[in-house]
């Protein structure tokens, strides 16, 4: 059986292209929308793209619901299916207006890629996920052994996602010159450092307590002094490798940052799991702080400067992706606020007024 068609690789070589220079998109994104053409490819044993029509966008949905997820044993999920849809959708949109394929294809037959409206409905609905707490992140990081450089350094990785919500593409790409002790300060520069969507921005260490600042700043004394590391080494050098007796083993630290963040997930799973607690990813942290800005009652304009903090360029980022509040809180809260019955002084805070007139604004802007 065929495994690829030449003309197909070809035209998606220049839909990549096209992706990537005009549109901005990263290689994540490139990466989705090649395994759903991929996924196309296979339903139709990579037919020439010029023979599409809407019978076999049809089919392909069709065969698609049935599909088994290979890690889960469970059929694809609904965001899946509608993520795969809508990648297919734009490409053959794209493609219907490409020389030697506008010709051959019917524009309109793209759109029997569309998924239903109840099943877009179900993949866009939000889950409750699961966050660790404040103290659960403090107790992770006192469980954690610090006997060695490679040990020291893992701790020194969940102290900083605690102290700064750094996300993980962004951590492994940390130089040391990029962290501020006295300042309590991270630059997350995208001239060198991999934030989302390529933004620049600093952050100031959040008041989580703890121990987290003292172990990121022996941390930094540590590659500094002992270690002779300078400004452009990485701030969390990568395993140095060797060959033993038994086979590869770890040997220190080597001058290289990660090339990806799968080191400091596994490092995440391996301390939850010594100190007896489900596993949390680095990117759940940051949820842990944006609750934790709630629970301080802060000012808004102190809400929204832990929201810049977080790198949310707009504070209903922090509020509505980050802030949820889990369904016992929401218990709690519910009942405390019909015990004192403050409805009324509620709505007629100054503060709530403020954040009702900034949502109100930004919506009108948007309409």
């Amino acid at each position: 059986m065929a495994k690829h068609n030449a003309a197909n690789e070809r035209i998606k070589r220049e839909y990549f292209l096209y992706l990537k220079e005009a549109k901005g998109r990263d290689e994540k994104s490139l990466d989705v929308v090649a395994k759903a053409i991929n996924r196309f490819e296979v339903s139709t044993k990579f037919r020439d793209f010029k023979l599409f029509n809407k019978a076999q966008a049809m089919a392909f949905k069709s065969r698609l619901v049935e599909q088994i997820n290979e890690q889960t044993g469970k059929p694809l999920s609904k965001a899946t299916i509608a993520s795969t849809m809508r990648a297919l959708q734009k490409f053959f949109e794209w493609l219907a207006g490409q020389p030697h394929y506008k010709s051959k294809l019917n524009y309109s037959d793209s759109h029997y890629f569309s998924v239903s409206e109840k099943d877009l409905r179900i993949s866009r609905a939000t889950r409750e996920q699961p966050v660790p707490s404040m103290e659960q992140m403090h107790h992770v990081i006192s469980s954690m052994p610090a006997a060695s450089d490679i040990e020291e350094r893992n701790r020194a990785i969940v102290a900083l996602i605690l102290l700064t919500g750094v996300r993980d593409g962004a951590l492994v790409s940390l130089k040391l010159k990029h962290i501020d002790i006295a300042e309590q300060r991270l630059d997350q520069d995208a001239r060198e450092v991999q934030t989302k969507f390529s933004k620049t921005f600093q952050t100031w260490f959040f008041p989580v307590g703890g121990d987290a600042a003292e172990i990121i700043a022996d941390w930094v004394g540590h590659l500094r002094e002992d270690l002779l590391f300078g400004d452009d080494d990485p701030l969390f050098p990568q395993t140095r490798v060797k060959v033993g007796s038994n086979g590869f083993e770890a040997s220190g630290l080597d001058r290289k940052c990660w090339s990806n963040a799968g080191p400091v997930r596994a490092i995440f799973r391996k301390a939850f799991e010594a100190a007896g607690l489900k596993y949390h990813s680095p990117h759940s942290v940051r949820k842990t702080l944006a609750r934790l800005g709630q629970k301080l009652g802060l000012s808004i304009r102190a809400y929204k400067a832990w929201s810049k903090n977080l790198g949310h360029s707009n504070m209903m980022t922090t509020f509505s992706s980050y802030g949820d509040v889990p369904p016992d809180e929401q218990a709690e809260l519910i009942r405390g606020i019909g015990a004192r019955q403050e409805n009324d002084d509620l709505l007629h805070s100054p503060e709530v007024k403020r954040l009702l007139s900034i949502i109100s604004n930004q919506q009108n802007g948007h309409s």
